[in-house]
C-alpha cells in the first residue's frame, strides 16, 4: 500500500493532500493541535485555511507525528521555511533512506541564508539528497484544491527521484514538469515573494499596471542575477518556478505576499499587516535573508534593497519607489551598442 505524509495542515498542505489522494492509497495530513486537526478530521474540510474543499476518504488528518511518518514512501514538507529545521529535527527519528522527501515551501532560512534543501541535508544527512525533490511553480492552494488547471515543476538531483515525484503529483488538473536545477527552482520560488511584496506596495500606493509591470520585469532581472550567482541556471528563472511563479504571485488576489505589500504600501505597520493576513507571509523573512546574501555576495538588487528598508528599517514606500526611479541610468541588458556612443556631460550611459 502506498502512503504519503504531508507535514503542515495549512492551505497548501491541505491542497496537496487532495492532489496526492488521486495517486496514493493513503495520505496522512499532519498538523499541530492549534491547526485545528480534530475539526479537519471530523468535518472532512479545512474550514480555516481552505474552505470549500472536501477531503477524500483516503486522507487522514493526524497530530501524531510518529504514526504519520512511519511507513510512508513520500514525505511532503509543507511547513513555512523558517519552521523547516525544527520540523525536520522532529522527523529525523522516523525518517528512512527509502523515503522520498519533497519540499514545497518557498524561502531561505534566516541567519544561515541556506536553501531549504541545504537545511534538509544538514539535518537528515547527505543520503537524504538521493531522494530529495522540490516542488514549485505558479500555484495557489485555493485553485489547486479545486482542481483548476495548473502547471508546476519538480526538481531533483537524480532523474529517478524527479520522475517518481512527478508521477505522485500528476493529475488531469495538475501538470508536473521535471527539472534538474534544484538550486534554481528553490531560488526562483523564494525570491519572487520579495518582488510580489514590492508589486503589492505599488498598488497600495495607488500606482498602476505600468509600475507593477516594471517592478516584475526588473525584479526578474535581479532574481536571475542572484540566482545565477548562487548556481542556478538562467533558463530556470524564465520558466515555471521563475517567471511563472512571479506572475501569479504579483498578480493574484490569492497572493499573501502581494496583499501584505498592499497593506504596507497603504500605511499599515508590519505588525498590523501580519495580523490582518493571518497566515505566514514568506516574503517578509525572505527579504531579510536575500538582502543580507546580496550584500555579502556583492550582487546588485535594488528592488530587494528597497523592500528591506521599508519592512525592516521603516522607510517610506513612496520615497523608496522614487529612489528606484531616479537611480543612475543604465543599459537594460548586458549587450553593448555597436559603434561609438554620443558623449553626455558625465558620460553615465555606459555605467551598469
Amino acid at each position: 500500500m502506498s502512503k504519503a505524509c504531508v507535514l503542515g495542515a495549512g492551505s497548501w498542505g491541505t491542497a496537496l493532500s487532495v492532489v496526492l489522494a488521486h495517486n496514493m492509497d493513503q495520505v496522512v495530513l499532519w498538523g499541530r493541535p492549534e491547526d485545528g486537526i480534530r475539526d479537519i478530521r471530523h468535518q472532512r474540510e479545512n474550514k480555516r485555511y481552505l474552505p470549500g474543499v472536501k477531503l477524500g476518504n483516503n486522507i487522514f488528518p493526524s497530530q501524531e507525528l510518529a504514526a504519520a511518518v512511519n511507513g510512508c514512501k513520500l514525505l511532503v514538507l509543507s511547513v513555512p521555511a523558517q519552521a523547516q529545521r525544527q520540523v525536520l529535527e522532529q522527523v529525523r527519528p522516523y525518517w528512512r533512506r527509502s523515503m522520498y522527501v519533497v519540499n514545497t515551501a518557498k524561502g531561505l532560512e534566516m541567519g544561515t541564508h541556506m536553501r531549504l534543501s541545504q537545511v534538509c541535508r544538514e539535518v537528515l544527512g547527505e543520503a537524504s539528497m538521493e531522494r530529495y525533490a522540490v516542488l514549485s511553480g505558479p500555484s495557489h492552494a485555493e485553485e489547486v484544491g479545486r482542481a483548476l488547471p495548473t502547471a508546476v515543476t519538480v526538481a531533483a538531483q537524480l532523474q529517478d527521484t524527479a520522475c517518481y515525484v512527478q508521477d505522485c503529483f500528476m493529475t488531469d488538473a495538475l501538470r508536473v514538469y521535471t527539472n534538474a536545477d534544484t538550486a534554481g527552482v528553490e531560488l526562483g520560488g523564494a525570491l519572487k515573494n520579495v518582488i510580489a511584496l514590492a508589486a503589492g506596495m505599488a498598488y497600495g500606493l495607488g500606482y498602476g499596471d505600468n509600475t507593477v509591470a516594471a517592478l516584475m520585469t526588473r525584479g526578474l532581472a535581479e532574481i536571475t542575477r542572484l540566482g545565477e550567482h548562487m548556481g542556478g541556471a538562467a533558463a530556470t528563472f524564465a520558466g515555471l518556478s521563475g517567471m511563472g511563479d512571479l506572475i501569479v504571485t504579483c498578480g493574484s488576489r490569492h497572493s499573501r505576499n502581494r496583499r501584505a505589500g498592499e497593506l504596507l504600501g497603504s500605511g499599515l505597520s508590519l505588525k498590523d499587516t501580519q495580523a490582518q493576513i493571518g497566515m505566514v507571509v514568506e516574503g517578509v523573512t525572505t527579504v531579510q535573508a536575500v538582502y543580507e546574501l546580496a550584500q555579502q555576495s556583492n550582487v546588485e538588487m535594488p528592488i530587494t534593497s528597497a523592500c528591506y528598508r521599508i519592512i525592516w528599517q521603516g522607510a517610506a514606500p513612496g520615497e523608496e519607489l522614487m529612489r528606484l526611479m531616479t537611480r543612475q541610468r543604465r543599459h537594460e541588458t548586458e549587450e553593448e551598442f555597436r559603434g561609438s556612443a554620443l558623449q553626455s556631460p558625465d558620460d553615465n550611459c555606459r555605467d551598469t
